[in-house]
Order: structure tokens, then sequence, then C-alpha cells
């Protein structure tokens, strides 16, 4: 190997290399995963109703996240007294990227699909990264076939739009196709707020089929125990994360931004809590659209709050 050794292996910068999720290994082979986590690529932004972009979300979280890349040691927290994703302990995988053909709505969501079943029938957990909130339906359908699960979503928006002229796969969909899913056993929708993009019959059909929506200033008044409390307990738990659940002042790069947004200490408090509640089975992070941030702060934003999730799921799993 060229370069100066070390003891413990090359220093391997963030600024080295070549940017995998967190630098961790890239897995071409998709009969070839064996892994405690496996990271997707899904970028698909062909859902979008106003600002495009999302596409180019997967790479830029990768890149943000090799600010993570915690080389040899692992990343301890001081306050937890924990180190999370300890070398050797746990294995995390890049899977590169879902295949997306332009235009090809069908064809797309079928190719992420695909990556994510691939991943469930190797027992890892898959992890997501989008693309806009559609990408959530082929993730939510690669579920058919496995025991029941409950949704979690962080967003600014409902997305619980059942058919608007003739679309029913764009990102103001996801959350209704879900609710249809036999497999779903309710969602938790938190940090909806202001004009959103569905109607209030959207709303009364969303809390008729087991919805609990919370707006960030809910969310607030019960804190994160609170909200926990309303979860069912012992469950296994889908989150989907759109980065405009985040308050645009930390997360502008997306391209539906709405004001009055969680802030990131509180949402890593209640996710630290989701994955001891119950199991988180599979996780997406969407709408990151990094060309409307140039300080590059969402990617960031998105890439340190996926690391630190992943750290806690494998943490705080029974043994």
């Amino acid at each position: 190997m060229a370069g100066h050794e070390y003891e413990s292996g090359r220093l391997n910068l963030p600024f080295v290399g070549i940017s995998t999720f967190g630098k961790y290994e890239y897995v071409e082979d998709w009969s070839r995963i064996s892994a405690d986590v496996a990271v997707l690529g899904a970028p698909f932004d062909f859902g979008t109703q106003w600002r495009p972009g999302a596409r180019f979300g997967p790479r830029a979280i990768r890149e943000a996240s090799t600010l993570f890349s915690f080389g040899h040691a692992g990343a301890y927290d001081h306050e937890d007294g924990v180190t999370y994703l300890t070398p050797g302990q746990t294995r995390i995988i890049d899977l590169g990227d879902a295949d997306i053909v332009h235009t090809d709505t069908v064809g797309s969501h079928a190719n992420v699909e695909q990556g994510v079943r691939r991943i469930l029938e190797a027992g890892a957990l898959p992890v997501v990264l989008g693309g806009d909130h559609s990408v959530n339906i082929p993730c939510i359908n690669a579920f058919a076939g496995e025991p029941p699960m409950h949704v979690v979503q962080i967003d600014a928006h409902l997305d619980f739009v059942d058919e608007r002229h003739g679309v029913r796969f764009g990102h103001g969909n996801p959350m209704r196709r879900a609710s249809e899913k036999p497999f779903v056993t309710g969602l938790t929708q938190l940090g909806i707020r202001n004009v959103s993009s569905t109607a209030r019959d959207g709303y009364d059909d969303a809390r008729r089929m087991g919805s609990d929506i919370l707006s960030v200033r809910q969310f607030r008044e019960l804190g994160p125990s609170g909200v926990l409390a309303r979860i069912p307990e012992g469950d296994r738990y889908y989150l989907t994360i759109d980065i405009d659940g985040f308050d645009p002042s930390i997360a502008p790069g997306t391209g539906t931004p709405s004001h009055g947004g969680f802030l990131y200490y509180e949402i890593l408090e209640f996710l630290d809590g989701l994955s001891r509640r119950g199991k988180i089975v599979g996780v997406d992070l969407v709408e990151v659209a990094p060309d409307y941030d140039s300080t590059g702060s969402t990617a960031i934003l998105a890439a340190q709050l996926l690391l630190n999730l992943i750290g806690r799921i494998l943490h705080n799993r029974p043994a």
C-alpha cells in the first residue's frame, strides 16, 4: 500500500479518498450483503411539485458524512459515556445507488424496492438516502411479507394526498400509500405545520386511518418523552425523516422549506428514545437538495443525524 503506514492503519482524513457513507466499505454486489447496516442511495426527484434537486441528496450526504468518519476509534459521546460505531463490533456498508431511469417513476421505484428487499433478505438494517419523499413508497413496499410495523414520520408536511391529477406516487403521497398497507399498523406524524401539502380531508382521512399527528409546537409541549409515550411500546418502527421537518435556519437545502421546524438535539433525543422503546427496522432520510444551500449545512445535518441514529440503534438493541 502506498503512503506512510501507521500501526493502526492509514490516517484517511475526511478529504482523502472516495466519499462512501461514513467512509465505510462499498459493496457493489447486492447478492453479497453481510452487515448490520446497509446504506442505499435513491437519487430520484421526479415526484417533486416545486423545486427539484434532491436527486443530488445521496451524493451530498455521503460527502458530508466523511466529516464524521470516525476512523479507528469509534465515536465517543461524553454526555452518554458511550462509544458508538465501534470498529470491529458493528459492520456498516454502502451499496451505492439504486438505478434511476430518467422520467420513469415506476421503474425507478422498482429498483429502489429491489435494493431494500436485498438488504432485508440479508438481515441488515436498510438506511436509504433520498431523493424526494416519494422514494419512501418503494421502501415501504419492500417490507411486504415482513412482520407488522409502525411508521414514524418527521416532516413539515403530512404527505397524505390520495390522488392529485392522477398522481398517486409523488412526494405528497407516501404516507397515504403507507397507511394502505396491511402490515403498517399505524403512523406517528411529527412536525406537521403551516400551509401543508394535504387538504383538510386528508387530515381527516389520516386520523381515521390511524395517524397520530403533532405539530412542532405540540411536540415541544409534550417533550420527547411525552411524544414517545404515544407510540406503541415494544413495536417495530419504520422511520422516515424529511429534512424539511427541521427549521430552514439549519436546513435550507430542501425543495419545500417551512419555518418553525425542529432543531437538532430535540430530534436526536427523540430518536434515541425511539431506539430504546422498540426496534427500528428501516430508515429513510429524504429531500436534501444541496444546490439550495451553499454552506453545505443541510447535508451535514443529515449525515450527522444518521450516523448518530445508527450508532444508537446498534447500541440500544438487545444483546
